[in-house]
């Protein structure tokens, strides 16, 4: 009995101990990690919207994405691009005052809009951004024909400007089932037919993967089958806009993928709303999960 009791000690001994050394290796390993500065693949070229992370300063987010790796903030008005510049970093989508219902479809916005954005096309292409945002605007009763029609029109003299300047103009698709009730550009084919329609290579389209997989799903279809027009990508968790863990449905390692696949050297714009009290964290999450 007391060697049978000895050799039981002795044996729980031995595994309190290895319990102890594989949590002690665990620790270390995991702060090792965490401390580790990380060297993004960076196969695609990330950015984040400024809007997400508005309650910090911008010098703070910007040498949070300097350190990471990433290569840009974007949606900044002009006074906010030296800030980014200045720390190695660019703006991948320029942006102004620009209301997102009052927009190119409605003729009766020509003249504000005509008058708005000269002045931020040469000051982008100045300071050597790639892209300026645009939007259709509200239907408020238009169909989506004249709609299309007013804004071919309106945004001719500013397409040609942009095709001087070597500046692309993007429209970007929100969904109306949700944030945008009654915008126009919601879907896919519109704006690809848009697109086609001014036949231009500076006229493309802001693809938001968050606001299209609401509208119509089918993400990587939708990007193989259209990605010649689409300029520019947006992220977001769906449901709820928020982190793009695993608590929702798009797996983006498989989207971001695809849209390498299509030859593709631009940006993707994180744009989720960190739900999380460490919203720094949060995009180095959302950043190591789509550096595929």
């Amino acid at each position: 009995m007391k060697r049978r009791t000895a050799l039981r000690n002795l044996a729980l001994t031995a595994a309190g101990t290895a319990t102890l050394a594989t949590a002690c290796l665990s620790n270390t390993t995991e702060n090792k990690v965490e401390n580790t500065p990380v060297k993004l693949k960076a196969n695609i070229k990330q950015s984040v919207c400024r809007w997400c992370f508005e309650d910090m300063p911008l010098e703070e987010l910007a040498d949070f994405c300097k350190d990471l790796g990433m290569f840009s903030i974007e949606l900044l008005k002009e006074k906010e691009w030296k800030i980014v510049q200045d720390r190695g970093l660019t703006c991948a989508v320029a942006t102004g005052d620009i209301s997102l219902t009052e927009g190119f479809n409605d003729i009766k916005n020509h003249a504000k809009l005509q008058a708005f954005y000269p002045d931020l096309i040469r000051k982008a292409a100045a300071a050597g951004l790639p892209n300026v945002i645009c939007f259709s605007g509200n239907r408020n009763g238009i169909s989506d024909a004249d709609g299309m029609e007013n804004c071919a029109v309106g945004l001719d003299p500013l397409v040609k400007l942009a095709e001087k300047e070597g500046i692309t103009l993007i429209m970007e698709v929100f969904n109306s089932k949700i944030n945008h009730p009654d915008y126009m550009a919601d879907s896919t084919k519109w704006t690809v037919d848009l697109c086609k329609k001014m036949g231009s290579a500076r006229m493309k389209i802001l693809y938001d993967i968050y606001h299209m997989q609401i509208m119509e799903g089918d993400i990587i279809r939708t990007i193989q089958d259209n990605h010649e027009y689409f300029a520019h990508y947006h992220t977001a968790g769906v449901p709820g806009r928020n982190e793009i863990d695993d608590t929702q449905e798009l797996y983006y390692p498989a989207i971001v993928k695809a849209i390498l696949a299509t030859g593709y050297t631009g940006y993707l714009g994180q744009e989720f709303m960190p739900k999380k009290a460490d919203k720094l964290g949060s995009l180095r999450e959302s950043v190591l999960l789509c550096d595929v």
